[in-house]
């Protein structure tokens, strides 16, 4: 059915894209309010209270002679719930969710079922509020992703647009989620997109900032996390932030090879119905619990007691084994959530713990061992994402330490590099290289065999098309121009519309050579 001509011009003016990025941005902040409202919920039902892992080991309230033990049948209980909504109405919205958002954008235009925004919010609130290990970014940037694509679609925008609304959800759920609307135009931009271009960061910067402001009405405005202030005391400690950022990055590669060789185990060990596998598998998620109720959700509170110093070295190291194979086992076994949170925990409890055996090593010299807990919450995340200039800012805006931007240069830059050279993908392009699917930059795909030319597909849906003048007669057709001014080259440039390729090439002579 032909859409209405008032739709068409709005989904193809920049009138139309400046309020749907607007829009989105209204819906992903809402959205993001939403699905945080939902977590605390369901975490309240289960356990009476809205964050378990500020009390772990507590007992219900009104049933205090269980003691900690009704955790092992919590995630049991989750998955008998979560696991056949997601099996039956949208599969995509099990796991951590980025790199569908990713493949979306990069494969299919962009384009995701509207379906996903609801299953996502729901699977992923009950894996959390149950007591899955994961966080709660993957969830709303692929239920802010849907929404921009669905929004997209309805006013039947162009692929490269409908991408950029994508890329909007997904700024603005990680700006509501965080606090942090800079940081949320940079994961869209260098995770999501890809691209750098001016039209991208003006329109994701005006989505993040939309869904900021309204996670700042309907919520409490503040920092997300609350801890003590911290700063450089010495150039000394510039080489153990060094340091962090280098076992930074092996935690992070380690964390992203222990992910995915869990799920792997349990792919070769499951034998049942799908639907039935996260209730199986929660059962060995509530063991976990039961054993480290510090596990229990994202677990700030935890990551917020361990930079404070409030945990001895022993223990720090126990809860960053214990995440990684809480994190690891919750979405193995089927559970949707993020795994940026807890490639944060991951990062805090190694600075935090590097910092305080540098402290009794050279007392006086390396200083406030929470200082390496940051810096070791951005290494762990450039080390596990490679998304170096994103880690560096979230840090920075979520702590309110702008003063420690050089030592999260450092430790990130460090961080990066080692991690390209330990793995050649990162804990979101894994999971699409499984499936043998390589994601590609849009600036570096190159040029592409077009019959007897080559073709360059730029932004926007244009393409730039290279090939041998046919003869001194030949024009190119009335939608494309020539780059070179009508000059007598052996080649010609020609720029033109994506959707006109068929059009060049009837229009060429059969003889046409390269």
């Amino acid at each position: 059915m032909t859409a209405p001509r008032w739709q068409r011009l709005l989904g193809t003016s920049v009138a139309g894209l400046a309020a749907a990025a607007v829009v989105v941005g209204l819906g992903a902040g809402l959205g993001a309010v939403v699905f945080r409202e939902l977590v605390f919920g369901v975490t309240r039902l289960v356990t009476g209270t809205t964050d378990y892992a500020a009390t772990p080991g507590a007992p219900l309230p009104w049933w205090p002679e269980l003691g900690r033990w009704f955790l092992l049948a919590a995630p049991v209980l989750g998955g008998l719930l979560y696991g056949p909504l997601v099996y039956r109405y949208a599969r995509e919205a099990r796991g951590h969710g980025v790199p569908e958002v990713m493949l979306a954008v990069a494969e299919n235009e962009g384009r995701i079922r509207p379906r996903v925004a609801v299953v996502k919010s729901l699977a992923s609130a009950l894996t959390i509020g149950t007591g899955g290990s994961v966080g709660r970014e993957g969830p709303i940037v692929q239920i802010g992703s849907a929404i921009g694509s669905s929004l997209g679609q309805w006013m039947r925008m162009p692929a490269s647009r409908l991408r950029l609304l994508v890329a909007c959800g997904a700024g603005g759920g990680i700006a509501a989620t965080f606090n942090a609307p800079l940081s949320g135009v940079l994961f869209a931009l260098e995770i999501i997109l890809l691209d750098f271009t001016v039209l991208s960061v003006v329109v994701v910067g005006t989505s993040s900032v939309v869904a900021n402001l309204v996670a700042r009405v309907l919520e409490t405005p503040g920092t997300f996390l609350e801890l003590p202030t911290f700063r450089v005391e010495s150039f000394a400690q510039f080489g153990l932030f060094a340091l962090v950022g280098l076992v930074g990055a092996l935690v992070g590669v380690t964390f992203t090879r222990v992910l995915y060789g869990m799920e792997d185990l349990a792919d070769s060990l499951w034998r049942g119905p799908e639907w039935l596998r996260p209730a199986v598998g929660g059962l060995l998620v509530g063991l976990l619990l039961v054993a480290l109720p510090e596990m229990y959700g994202v677990g700030y509170p935890v990551l917020q007691a361990g930079v404070a110093g409030q945990y001895a070295v022993g223990f720090l190291l126990l809860l960053l084994v214990g995440k990684m194979l809480a994190t690891s086992l919750t979405l193995a076994v089927g559970g949707s959530g993020g795994i940026f949170a807890p490639s944060l925990f991951l990062g805090a409890m190694t600075g935090t713990a590097l910092g305080v055996a540098a402290d009794a090593l050279a007392p006086g010299v390396a200083g406030p061992a929470g200082a390496y807990g940051l810096i070791g919450m951005a290494a762990v995340l450039a080390g596990a994402t490679r998304a170096p200039i994103t880690a560096v800012v979230i840090v920075a805006e979520i702590t309110a330490e702008w003063s420690l931007v050089l030592p999260l240069l450092l430790a990130v830059a460090l961080a990066t590099a080692l991690s390209r050279l330990l793995s050649g993908e990162t804990v979101y392009t894994l999971k699409l290289a499984r499936r043998g699917i390589h994601l590609t930059p849009p600036g570096a795909r190159g040029w592409q065999p077009f019959g007897p030319a080559e073709v360059l597909h730029l932004p926007e849906e244009r393409v730039l098309v290279r090939l041998v003048v046919p003869d001194d007669g030949w024009e190119p057709p009335p939608a494309f121009a020539r780059l070179d001014g009508g000059a007598h080259d052996a080649r010609m440039l020609l720029t033109g519309p994506a959707d006109g390729l068929d059009a060049l090439a009837a229009s060429l002579p059969a003889d046409t050579g390269r």
